[in-house]
């Protein structure tokens, strides 16, 4: 996908005076550093002193480690799974190739290569991953956990292949400040985890190519920081990968003011990008978990190596581990809400690990756990790792004095995200109602066009679904489906999305959605409706009632303005099978072994299509991660609303085995 002159327009007058300017210099600064590289000052007497407290391998958990070496001894033959494409050349990986596509990005100086055209490059996505070296810090861990040095020999043998191979400021691998910040990231818990290995100091301080490496990461990072429109989830992963390596590999005569920027910068940013209500403000939960994996990380590194923290960096944290435990349903899955890229800040657990769980395991240990807070029963090895680093919240000594939830939070006004929930245990009905901003900043590039939608789960299954993102580069058509009004659980007028999309992570026009009323006092009833204006001329008015007694969802939609043509959609999880008759959707799946049903009554007025996986145009799908989708039922109601009533959709549960 190569952008056009307009592209280049339309995100320009998305920009303020300060943002153009700064980005005006950082051309210029790219122009003189084509030729005019500095050389890395000399480095002599290095120590890496950020090693883990004595006893902390000892605390993981057994089956947390037995994951971990399965998956380490899979990466030791070679094989991996990046965004639904298998990998098996992990042996002697080529660092420039994309599997997806077979092709090879070009070489040449980094700001040169055209990274979004896919003809060009392959799939950036593809070979940005494996660069991040998560994979290595599973690799790393597993020597730690195991003593076998088969592994930090293949983690030496892939650094120095990857620092041979990508000379600083050439190709693609020098692009975008989140994939430095993330390495560096990695690189600082490589060398930790291989602290015992008797090759750890030479591979690392004691190397000069990895000190070179190093430091004109950190530089790169110090010159080019994600700006203005941009300086969301980014930014954040700028910082923590800086301040981590300027804690950690502080060797360098610039490493104390690297450290001390990139602490205002992470602790301004986490501010920025986080509601005081604890969730993010790019309304895209896997970027919450993005973002407070990062936080905690780079508080890890900062307590390793005592410097002070700023106490609104701790607080923030806390409220985004608080948010996310109370927005979790019965199996400890958040809201699938805006875009989803598998993107993790730091990886030491395998795959089967549950990342929430782990989360929420880690803001136990960090900051202790509230009564109402769900359990968590998954076990982890990246939680007695960060505690065995990170201060108790309450014996940080800057700790601010804050009044947490006294009991689990179920409409975030900031955020206008509703949680409406029946009866709790094994048959829990979770409904996320969706009366927030478009997204974060002008931009809003992680945002979908899904104002009022609804996510409705029972017992942890999807059944009303949001679809997820499956892409960003190289299928404009994919990508432009799974951010659509029609993509997700609302109605659409006239044919179009509510909100303008200006590109692929640009929105040049957003809807505005405020909440109107909200009941959750537990009377056996929870209320939500909200509004908004996205379609000119008319408001889109929703009301939704979630009645546990009686197990039924009520979802009213109302037009108010003149005749306009409508499409209401309600996308099935891919779990749930649906028989349409005329307005009436019979819904079956199972669930732990056993049957479950429900019916779906849709609105009389409009005419009812089913729609399954189809593909010109995309239609009836469902991605249950980057990179992979799968066809699953879109119910799809069509006509006309004239303002003078609603359209009324119930959705009924029925007992297990359909009573």
């Amino acid at each position: 996908m190569t952008m056009s002159a307009g592209w280049y327009l339309r995100r320009l007058s998305r920009m303020g005076p300060q943002e153009v300017a700064g980005r005006v210099g950082d051309a210029v600064r790219r122009r003189r550093w084509r030729s005019a590289r500095p050389s890395c000052p000399s480095v002599t007497g290095a120590r890496f002193t950020a090693v883990l407290p004595a006893g902390t391998i000892a605390a993981i958990p057994a089956d947390a480690a037995k994951r971990l070496v399965a998956e380490a001894d899979r990466l030791m033959y070679g094989h991996a799974e990046y965004f639904g494409v298998v990998r098996d050349d992990l042996t002697d990986p080529d660092w420039w190739y994309d599997p997806k596509t077979g092709r090879r990005a070009p070489f040449g100086y980094a700001f040169d290569v055209p990274y979004r055209n896919e003809d060009a490059v392959g799939d950036i996505k593809q070979i940005w991953e494996l660069s991040r070296h998560q994979y290595l810090t599973v690799l790393a861990a597993a020597y730690a956990i195991t003593g076998d040095e088969r592994y930090a020999e293949r983690v030496a043998e892939h650094l120095r292949s990857w620092w041979a191979a990508n000379p600083p400021l050439r190709g693609v691998h020098w692009i975008s400040g989140i994939e430095l910040g993330i390495r560096l990231l990695s690189w600082v818990w490589i060398r930790r985890l291989l602290d015992g290995w008797p090759g750890a100091a030479g591979l690392f301080e004691g190397n000069p190519v990895a000190l070179k490496q190093i430091w004109h990461h950190q530089r790169w990072l110090a010159a080019f920081p994600s700006r203005g429109s941009s300086a969301n989830n980014h930014v954040i992963a700028e910082a923590a990968g800086q301040l981590a390596a300027a804690c950690a590999f502080g060797w360098f005569p610039a490493s104390p003011r690297w450290r001390a920027d990139a602490l205002r910068s992470l602790e301004r940013h986490l501010r920025g990008n986080t509601f005081p209500s604890g969730l993010n403000r790019e309304l895209a939960t896997e970027y919450h978990g993005l973002v407070l994996e990062l936080g905690l990380a780079a508080v890890a590194e900062a307590d390793a190596a005592d410097v002070p923290v700023p106490a609104s960096v701790r607080l923030v944290l806390l409220r985004m581990t608080d948010a996310l435990a109370a927005v979790v349903d019965s199996r400890l899955r958040p809201p699938r809400q805006g875009d989803a890229d598998d993107g993790h800040g730091l990886v030491v657990d395998g795959p089967a690990t549950d990342r929430w769980g782990s989360l929420l395991a880690t803001g136990d240990a960090v900051f202790g756990r509230l009564a109402w807070w769900p359990t968590v029963t998954g076990t982890d090895v990246r939680t007695p790792l960060l505690a065995a680093l990170i201060k108790p919240y309450a014996k940080t000594g800057t700790a601010p004095a804050v009044t947490r939830p006294a009991s689990r939070p179920a409409h975030f006004a900031d955020a206008g995200m509703t949680i409406l929930r029946g009866p709790e245990g094994t048959e829990e009905i979770w409904c996320r109602c969706d009366g927030g901003p478009h997204g974060f900043l002008s931009i809003a590039a992680h945002a979908h066009a899904d104002a009022l939608s609804v996510e409705v789960r029972h017992d942890g299954v999807d059944v009303l679904a949001d679809p997820g993102t499956y892409c960003y580069h190289g299928q404009p058509e994919w990508r432009q489906y799974f951010r659509s009004t029609l993509g997700h659980n609302t109605l659409q007028v006239d044919g179009g999305d509510q909100s303008v999309s200006g590109g692929p992570f640009l929105w040049t026009r957003h809807a505005h959605s405020r909440v109107l009323a909200v009941d959750t006092s537990g009377d056996g009833a929870a209320r939500w409706c909200a509004e908004h204006d996205g379609y000119q001329g008319s408001v889109h008015r929703r009301r939704v009632e979630l009645i546990a007694a009686g197990r039924e969802l009520w979802v009213v939609d109302e037009v108010r303005g003149p005749n306009r043509a409508v499409r209401l959609a309600f996308h099935l999880g891919p779990a749930i099978a649906a028989d349409l008759v005329g307005n009436r959707a019979e819904l079956t799946w199972t669930r732990d072994g056993e049957e479950r049903s429900a019916v779906l009554d849709l609105p009389g007025r409009l005419n009812w299509r089913a729609h399954r996986g189809e593909s010109d145009p995309p239609l009836g799908w469902y991605s249950p991660g980057f990179g992979r989708k799968e066809p699953a039922t879109t119910l799809v109601g069509t006509g006309f609303a004239d303002g003078a009533e609603g359209f009324a959709t119930v959705l009924r549960f029925r007992g297990q085995g359909g009573a």
